[in-house]
């Protein structure tokens, strides 16, 4: 019997679903490289169940509790005045193009209309998936996930996935799920510190590597679950305020975008095919060049004032930094971290020549300037907090719980948004800003709105959010917007997409940095990822590392500066500034090129690839002892390059010795380790 069937395809992958031949739901029939869906599915079952439902079992794409009461649903529904919950849905018709899937869905008696949408992205092997809803009355969503994928496993299936904490964030985790269901998410109003809305999922040793990345700066979650007849079905979705988002008739209410992808190169190629799709999430921005900046907290902490600031943009600018950032401390009553949030003006005891003129003076440098903010926050303190208490998250009666001294404003209100909007317009439309740090330092905690009705806060503050970010971007198109949220607690694609780079953590210490920009790379592209040199000592990992090693290491992504500049040598500034040098030289491979991880940080050598057009460049980096001996007596350490032409030979640009690409390919690029030098950074041309 035949029954219908739709492939999408992107540049090397088929992702094909058909309706299914024991209900209506769709199901997947093939995802994989070019011409996989030619042949008998893979993920086909023999149908034959034991107290489990056809629907229970089948790889289906997206099916409601009513369907598929005992496996896992990725829809729960019901009407406001009860009954039963759960949708009994018939297929409505599917429209299909390049590129693009709608499959609709209706169940007449509860009026709820569903429909599943596919894009693929072009020029990458992403396809989107997220599920629209249209309803005649008013319903209760309980459970609104995006998408559902199911991945074909002959034995154990390996996940891997990036956790951590707060300075310790995008930590590479893996763990073998031979049986049973996993999970992952977030209940603070951002995607967190400990889990990353992203996941992979291979076949046990296999290399080919699959994986889904949710868009989505709220409350979210992905589950796995490995289920008998060889299959890992991962769901994915927002989790609505108070357990249930509520549906308006007429209304279409759309889930968040799952980002899906594949790759036959296993991690490190899946993670090229995220780093295609966040250079297009960049867009045209991706052509400006990301400047080398200096930011001054680390230096100065909260005790901001202009001669200070001047004094260490003076330094940062002979050492050829190109973008100076005051932090936080820079406005009216923010002396430390009780007061000032909310009150964004410039305070003039700081700038008692103005504020005007400290931007100039600092533009007078070569600088350009940029700007710490943090618009979800207040202090108790605060003249806004004062004339607006009403503006906060708190429930009636109840104490309000102070985290870092502050307090949350409730951005799911307009008025609160118009405030930020006209805050933010205010401060770029007034001072010669080029470059807004926003960050967000507290999850909302008593999450409330009193004297409204019930309300998905969580999906009404990402709406706000991302509101004020659409109208920085349309309204002020040439300023360079970072996004941080202590470190990197709010990182997915849509804020990927409305800003030019984020802050993976607030822990700068040289080996720490390495795990953490590790794990990172493996979901998010160099060219989005803010890395600074600083003097911090390690947290995590004590181990001291040179000057060296914590520039190679910054420059894997969007170099910064964060050290106390005044108490470095001379020797430093001189070593910093060739350094800096360097690194633009090669900011265009390494943000526009094709990177490939070279080893892991546990390894005692380890870097990161860059390609573009005739020239590769590596940052190589060492591991391992500092006393001077190398690893193996008299043998020098080697990082084999990788995607090389064998057949064609490779210059050293600094040293003038050739290797032939089967030689970088077989035994790797040579690194002489010793006590004093253990970071380099390689620029290979082809000739």
């Amino acid at each position: 019997m035949t029954y219908q069937r739709w492939t999408l395809r992107t540049e090397n992958t088929s992702y094909t679903v058909r309706l299914s031949p024991d209900g209506p739901w769709a199901e997947l029939d093939a995802w994989g490289p070019l011409g996989v869906e030619d042949g008998p599915s893979a993920l086909d079952w023999s149908r034959r169940t034991h107290f489990i439902t056809p629907a229970d079992a089948a790889p289906a794409e997206y099916l409601p509790y009513g369907l598929r009461p005992f496996t896992g649903s990725e829809l729960v529904a019901s009407r406001l005045d009860g009954g039963d919950r759960g949708v009994w849905w018939e297929f409505a018709g599917a429209q299909a193009s390049e590129g693009s899937l709608r499959l609709a869905f209706h169940d007449g008696q509860l009026g709820l209309r569903t429909v599943l949408r596919y894009e693929t992205v072009p020029g990458t092997d992403v396809i989107l998936r997220w599920t629209e809803f249209t309803a005649t009355e008013e319903l209760r969503l309980e459970r609104l996930d995006s998408a559902a994928v199911t991945v074909p496993v002959s034995g154990v299936a390996r996940l891997t996935y990036l956790t951590g904490q707060w300075s310790q964030e995008f930590q590479r985790t893996q763990l073998d799920l031979p049986r049973g269901t996993f999970g992952i998410g977030s209940l603070q109003s951002v995607p967190g510190h400990a889990y990353a809305p992203w996941l992979a999922v291979q076949d046990g040793e296999s290399p080919a590597a699959y994986g889904v990345a949710l868009a989505w700066p709220g409350n979210w979650h992905i589950t796995a679950e490995a289920a008998p007849g060889g299959s890992v079905r991962v769901r994915a979705g927002r989790v609505p305020h108070e357990g249930v988002a509520l549906l308006a008739p007429g209304e279409t209410l759309a889930t968040p975008q799952l980002a899906c992808a594949f790759s036959a190169e296993g991690l490190d190629g899946l993670s090229r095919v995220w780093h295609r799709y966040e250079r297009r999430l960049t867009g045209e921005r991706l052509h400006r060049p990301r400047k080398v900046l200096y930011n001054s907290w680390e230096a100065t902490g909260f005790d901001v004032e202009a001669a200070g600031q001047l004094e260490l943009a003076k330094t940062a600018a002979d050492i050829g930094a190109e973008l100076f950032v005051v932090d936080d401390g820079w406005f009216t009553g923010r002396a430390d971290d009780t007061g000032g949030l909310g009150d964004w003006w410039p305070d003039p005891a700081a700038f008692p020549q103005g504020f005007d003129q400290f931007v100039a003076d600092v533009k007078g440098l070569g600088l350009d300037f940029g700007l710490w903010v943090e618009p979800e926050a207040v202090s108790p303190k605060s003249r806004l907090y004062a004339e607006h208490p009403e503006w906060v998250y708190r429930i009636e009666g109840r104490p309000r719980r102070l985290v870092r001294n502050q307090l949350l404003l409730d951005l799911g209100r307009t008025d609160v948004q118009d405030f930020v909007i006209g805050t933010l317009d205010r401060l770029l439309g007034t001072y010669d800003i080029s470059y807004l740090k926003w960050d967000m330092n507290r999850p909302p905690t008593e999450r409330g709105r009193p004297g409204g009705g019930p309300v998905d806060l969580d999906a009404e503050h990402v709406a706000g959010y991302l509101r004020v970010l659409d109208h920085l971007r349309s309204a002020h198109p040439d300023v360079t917007v970072e996004g941080c949220a202590g470190g990197g607690g709010r990182i997915e694609h849509a804020t990927i997409a409305r800003t030019d780079v984020v802050w993976p953590s607030d822990n700068t210490a040289p080996l720490d940095r390495l795990a953490i920009q590790y794990g990172f790379l493996h979901a998010h592209a160099p060219h989005v990822m803010s890395s600074w040199v600083t003097d911090a000592p390690g947290v995590f990992d004590p181990r001291p590392r040179s000057l060296a090693f914590r520039f190679v290491n910054a420059m894997c992504g969007v170099l910064g500066i964060g050290a106390d500049l005044r108490e470095w040598t001379p020797e430093q500034r001189v070593e910093a500034a060739r350094w800096i040098a360097r690194y633009k030289e090669v900011r265009d491979v390494i943000h526009h090129g094709e990177a490939r991880l070279l080893g892991t940080p546990q390894e005692p050598t380890c870097g990161v690839q860059y390609d573009l057009g005739e020239r590769t460049v590596v940052a190589a980096l060492s591991t391992g002892r500092l006393d001077g001996a190398p690893l193996v007596p008299g043998r020098a350490s080697r990082l084999r390059l990788r995607g090389l032409d064998a057949a064609a030979r490779y210059r050293d640009t600094a040293t003038g010795t050739t290797y032939s690409g089967a030689h970088l390919l077989h035994h790797g690029l040579p690194f002489a380790w010793s006590g004093d030098h253990d970071a380099d950074l390689v620029v290979l041309m082809r000739e």
